[in-house]
């Protein structure tokens, strides 16, 4: 396993992230125990959660990933010290979550401590912030006139990103935390919380978790070359394209228990015609690499410039041992030709 350092923290983080929002939806206890003891045994050390987790998100499963991981915890209390854990704040919008209120300094301080007593450990290493209390590009929005950037109120926005900043130092002087970071946000955001954090001599972001894969790479170049000379890490969610680059859902196949049985929070907006003609054009390439679909992509994502730690998921065992495989497949300069090939004919699919 490679390791390589959190942003400018002071953290070494395995080059794989394990992801856990099936847990409590699609994974129970049993599944969660396996997929950990599997992934810490092959030298993951670093697990990311959330509060709003499992996923899709209901008020009946709200907190249960973090339990599920805490129980665990609790079983292997020797091995924490080894490990980085993150979770995130839920932003506004859940209802049953605060009354679905922005992330604001109080709510900070209530959801650490929250978080703290469901993950069953006296402090989190890295907390992020689950999405902006702004309305941001991402989730199919990047597209131009999804948005009006004029006519948000970045003073408005830059002041409550202070109250955000000046809870996150509270709960890092007072042990709770160790380092603070964000989850779909943009270049604006980064730049203005570094901003903020050198003016007032406040805590640093040191990471950002973006969807990024194959099929979404709008985070190339200008959010990427930000993070790689800012020292903020970069880590990509939904490397498989919420399964789709595995192929699985190719020719309207829905296999049982998969995440496009269940009911879709944004709908399946990223099943289209031009994502569909891209992924039949990967599985032919993985096939001709003697790899799976879902190695192909995830090691195509592995080997791109500026990229920390790849947050992988898996709702069966299986489906980890083939996942983590991937991080030690190297592509060559002529495999990634002719990833590029496809990508240059299907830029933006969804």
């Amino acid at each position: 396993m490679q390791f390589t350092r959190l942003g400018s923290s002071n953290l070494q983080v395995s080059r794989v992230c394990l992801g856990t929002m099936t847990w409590g939806k699609q994974n129970n206890q049993a599944d969660a125990d396996e997929q950990l003891d599997y992934a810490v045994a092959q030298g993951i050390n670093f697990i990311d959660t959330a509060e709003m987790y499992a996923v899709p998100p209901t008020a009946e499963t709200y907190g249960s990933t973090e339990r599920i991981l805490g129980n665990w915890l609790k079983r292997h209390s020797a091995k924490r010290q080894e490990l980085v854990i993150a979770t995130k704040i839920a932003g506004n919008g859940l209802s049953y979550i605060r009354g679905g209120g922005d992330i604001s300094g109080r709510a900070i301080i209530e959801a650490v401590d929250a978080s703290l007593l469901r993950l069953q450990t006296d402090y989190i290493d890295l907390y992020q912030l689950h999405w902006p209390n702004r309305t941001t590009p991402h989730f199919g929005k990047q597209w131009p006139g999804k948005l009006k950037f004029s006519e948000v109120n970045a003073e408005q926005h830059s002041d409550q990103m202070l109250d955000i900043l000046q809870a996150l130092a509270s709960c890092i002087q007072a042990g709770k935390i160790r380092h603070c970071g964000l989850s779909d946000d943009t270049t604006w955001g980064i730049s203005e919380y570094l901003r903020l954090s050198e003016k007032h001599d406040l805590p640093r972001m040191v990471s950002i978790q973006n969807e990024f894969n194959l099929l979404h790479t709008k985070d190339w170049p200008y959010l990427i070359e930000h993070c790689v000379h800012a020292d903020v890490a970069y880590l990509p969610w939904s490397p498989l394209g919420g399964g789709m680059l595995s192929g699985k859902y190719l020719k309207g196949q829905r296999p049982p228990g998969s995440r496009w049985t269940l009911m879709q929070r944004n709908g399946l907006f990223r099943d289209t015609e031009q994502s569909r003609a891209a992924i039949a054009e990967y599985v032919e390439l993985a096939a001709s690499f003697a790899i799976t679909p879902s190695q192909l992509a995830l090691a195509w994502c592995h080997q791109v410039d500026g990229v920390t730690s790849t947050i992988i998921g898996a709702t069966s065992l299986a489906q980890l041992q083939e996942d983590i495989q991937a991080f030690s497949i190297p592509l060559s300069d002529e495999q990634m030709a002719a990833i590029d090939k496809v990508q240059k004919r299907y830029p933006m699919p969804f």
